[in-house]
């Protein structure tokens, strides 16, 4: 038999080596300079990947996976079984088995880490290829489960099966890290391995494959939570999963402890057109004074208008390196902060302060450094009463802003970024910024 694998990644080595193995003649494919696996004939092309094979395995990333099968789907042999076995959208699925031909297509979910039961790994397969692939995968020892249905039935089994699983891993990785900041971690590892089957060994898979994948990962419970809010369950825990796989994958990307100096030296601007020009607050919340800047994670406040007991609340909780952002509801009636809240400020480290609504004091603001944006000044004085929340999502300007958010603020205004594309706006910004100075160059020489 003859086997081809489209991918040579982690998976994709996995069972192109486990294919040869087991006598197959296998055949791979991938544009990376990855290794290529032992037994393993690769081409240099999908085409010639493809010819010839009696079965062919994408494991190319969900990203990739129509495109994929959209390159070999005229080179394949009439009695091929092509098996899409990336993790995504199932709606994804019906646009692939239009490319290769429906009755060719199979479906595949793998359900369990390939990287320890091999080609053996637990698989569901759905689509009008099913019957023939669950053959071909159970003879090289799968446990299949072949539930037939259309393209898509079986991704969609995964990603529910991702609801939980990938939940349980988010947790235990958030866990862990507030172990890790208590001082605790340890013990907080042992009471996980308490409660697992197989306990430590259970805990590390689900720990580092947390991290090591978070990019798929994340993918994959984008997936999953767009698929629970068609089927009408609200996705809350799914989509919190979804967000710390992305924050993990964003974290990979640059040194965290210099995250905030990368931004401090970006302007506005150009975050901005990093970032799509998407993010950033309307023109009325702007600098009190000339030269202010700022640079911070988010401390949300949303307070009732002219009322700033929730602020001073806040700044009990502050840690160093925040930056205050208070839902006024733009209300320019009465002032939220003056010198005297500034100075308290200061002292605990934060870093400045945006409001949707008004401030005071704005000569004694600029004397002791303390960088304020808001909608207006004005001498009235806030009441403080309450009520208020703080750490929640909060609108201010016209974008949401989530606790932990990376907030820069110049001149020019302020802008938001999302915590779980802080690193890769930040890379992107200093693309920008490069791109910028090279055409400034070259207009200065007169070259364009």
């Amino acid at each position: 038999m003859h086997a081809t694998v489209l991918g040579l990644g982690e998976a994709g080595a996995v069972y192109a080596s486990g294919l040869a193995a087991h006598g197959w003649t296998v055949t791979g494919y991938d544009p990376a300079s990855v290794p290529t696996p032992v037994g393993v004939r690769r081409e240099a092309g999908p085409a010639d990947a493809v010819r010839g094979a009696d079965l062919v395995l994408s494991l190319v990333g969900g990203r990739h996976a129509q495109s994929a099968a959209e390159a070999v789907a005229p080179h394949l042999d009439e009695s091929a079984v092509y098996a899409d076995m990336n993790a995504g959208d199932p709606a994804a699925k019906i646009l692939i088995a239009d490319a290769v031909g429906a009755g060719r297509f199979a479906d595949v979910s793998v359900i369990g880490p390939v990287p320890r039961h091999g080609i053996a790994t637990s698989v569901v397969i759905s689509g009008a290829g099913a019957t023939a692939a669950a053959g071909r995968f159970r003879s090289f020892g799968a446990d299949v489960d072949d539930i037939g249905g259309a393209p898509g039935d079986a991704s969609a089994r995964k990603l529910l099966r991702t609801t939980w699983m990938k939940g349980l891993g988010a947790l235990i990785t958030e866990a862990l890290r507030a172990g890790r900041a208590a001082g605790a971690e340890e013990w907080v590892a042992r009471q996980i391995d308490g409660e697992l089957a197989d306990g430590t060994a259970t805990r590390e898979r689900l720990h580092i494959g947390t991290a090591k994948h978070a990019a798929r990962r994340a993918g994959e419970s984008d997936a999953a939570v767009h698929l629970l809010d068609q089927l009408g369950v609200a996705p809350d825990m799914t989509r919190a999963t979804a967000q710390l796989h992305h924050t993990l994958a964003d974290e990979q990307l640059v040194d965290q402890e210099a995250l905030l100096d990368t931004y401090r030296g970006l302007a506005v601007a150009t975050i901005g057109d990093a970032q799509d020009r998407m993010g950033m607050m309307d023109g009325g919340i702007h600098a009190l004074y000339k030269g202010a800047r700022a640079v911070g994670r988010a401390r949300t406040v949303w307070v009732r208008s002219g009322d700033n007991a929730a602020i001073h609340r806040a700044l009990q909780n502050v840690r160093r390196g925040d930056l205050i952002v208070v839902n006024g509801h733009g209300d320019t009636t009465r002032a939220l902060i003056g010198e005297l809240i500034a100075e308290r400020a200061l002292a605990r480290g934060v870093t400045g302060m945006v409001i949707d609504g008004a401030a005071r004091d704005v000569v004694e603001l600029e004397r002791i450094g303390f960088p304020v944006w808001a909608r207006a000044t004005t001498p009235a004085g806030p009441f403080k009463h309450g009520p208020g929340r703080i750490d929640e999502p909060v609108a201010v300007g016209g974008v949401v802003v989530q606790p932990g958010d990376v907030v820069a603020a110049d001149d020019d205004g302020v802008i938001v970024v999302p915590a779980a594309r802080a690193a890769a706006t930040a890379v992107r910004a200093q693309e920008v910024t490069a791109d910028e100075e090279r055409r400034r160059t070259a207009i200065r020489a007169g070259a364009a």
